[in-house]
């Protein structure tokens, strides 16, 4: 069976997305009533300036007891986020995520078209095993590279 591509396994195509003056209470509560743990931050009409989730809303607000009336998302967004093309094996994508540290990568098409999200949730057992053992051989060729 060939690996699922991450536009394969998201299963919602809608994004869910805000402008940067938009608060961060707004974000909160769109994130809960579309159920998803990110919020893409674009400029009209279509420009990709960040992304703001949930350990974002914990670790950016919460943490520092900002107001989240008052915190515009551009304040807390993570900047210029790592993306993926549709086409990228899940198992790939989920390295980037362990490597990284990331839980959502936006997809992004050829054409900067914004496709979706990728979260860890969206993949199968499988395909992290296999992202888990290329990131423990990663980290044994960079131990061994020294």
């Amino acid at each position: 069976m060939d690996e699922r591509t991450v536009f394969q396994s998201i299963p919602k195509k809608h994004v869910l997305s805000l402008g940067p003056q938009a608060s961060v209470w707004e974000a909160a509560c769109a994130m809960t009533r579309a159920n998803c743990g990110s919020v893409l931050v674009m400029e009209p009409p279509d420009r990709l300036l960040g992304i703001v989730t949930e350990r974002d809303l914990m670790t950016r607000v919460l943490a520092r007891a900002l107001d989240p009336k008052l915190t515009l998302l551009a304040q807390v967004m993570t900047a210029h986020p790592q993306c993926v093309p549709p086409e990228t094996k899940v198992s790939d994508a989920v390295l980037i995520l362990i490597e990284r540290g990331f839980r959502h990568l936006p997809i992004v098409a050829a054409d900067k078209k914004i496709l979706g999200v990728f979260s860890v949730r969206d993949a199968l057992p499988r395909e992290i095993g296999t992202a888990l053992h290329q990131a423990e051989f990663n980290e044994q060729v960079n131990d061994a590279l020294g």
